[in-house]
């Protein structure tokens, strides 16, 4: 079932947004008495059913209150330095999917890629939307937020109770045990630090483990930087909901 966001509590009426109208309306060609999801602003999901189009507009009502429980027991951050191309969107996609809670990006020691004022506010724009049709897809109660920060150090992480950076050299020397210790100590408020291609300056390790930050190595094989979250995602998965 087709499921949207609404950016408001929902009672009982509630009026398709423009976006929801076009997509809903125009793309699926939805009728009176279809019916869709609708996760509102308190992550209460919705079984709507549409009573009215006319005009250009359409309503629906709340005929149901669905439960749902698809959200990963700890937030999770994904702070990624800023790689080439489109790999931020398959970052972002991906990683909703997967259940992250937030997206930073930043400007690392190693980025060839970079982001100004004026391009970082539209990346992240953009960046934002997939997020959203990703949580849809996967049909979460939570869209993630996406933000940007100049550098590694402008990062708050005061909140979180688990630290981790992904470092390639901690998996060379066989570092094999860290990210196990972290996770299963069941961390309820999670940040993972991944680098760009060319990885995490010794400079910014150093900023790191002054900070709390643990090195852990994901395993024997050296991954590319959009697929290093994606592996961290899956095995929080397993530590945290599947074993």
């Amino acid at each position: 079932m087709q499921r949207y966001f609404a950016d408001s509590k929902i009672t009982t009426e509630y009026q398709l947004t423009p976006e929801i109208y076009k997509h809903a309306i125009k793309v699926l060609r939805m009728k009176v008495g279809d019916i869709f999801e609708l996760v509102d602003d308190v992550e209460v999901v919705h079984k709507m059913e549409i009573t009215k189009i006319e005009d250009g507009k359409a309503k629906a009502t709340s005929v149901e209150i669905i439960p749902s429980d698809v959200e990963l027991p700890a937030d999770v951050t994904i702070a990624c330095g800023i790689s080439k191309n489109d790999k931020a969107d398959w970052i972002v996609q991906k990683s909703t999917e997967m259940g992250a809670t937030k997206f930073i990006f930043f400007i690392g020691d190693y980025s060839v890629a970079k982001w100004d004022k004026k391009r970082s506010s539209k990346k992240v724009q953009r960046l934002q939307k997939i997020a959203r049709s990703a949580a849809e897809q996967s049909h979460r109660t939570k869209i993630p937020e996406v933000t940007f920060v100049e550098k590694l150090k402008d990062i708050d992480f005061e909140k979180n109770d688990a630290r981790i950076v992904a470092y390639e050299e901690s998996a060379k020397k066989g570092e094999s045990g860290n990210l196990f210790k972290i996770l299963n100590k069941k961390p309820s408020n999670i940040i993972a630090i991944f680098g760009p291609e060319g990885g995490i300056s010794p400079k910014e390790i150093e900023f790191l483990e002054a900070n709390s930050f643990i090195l852990a190595g994901l395993g024997p094989r050296i991954m590319r930087a959009e697929t290093a979250p994606l592996y961290f995602l899956a095995s929080l998965s397993f530590a945290l909901e599947l074993s």
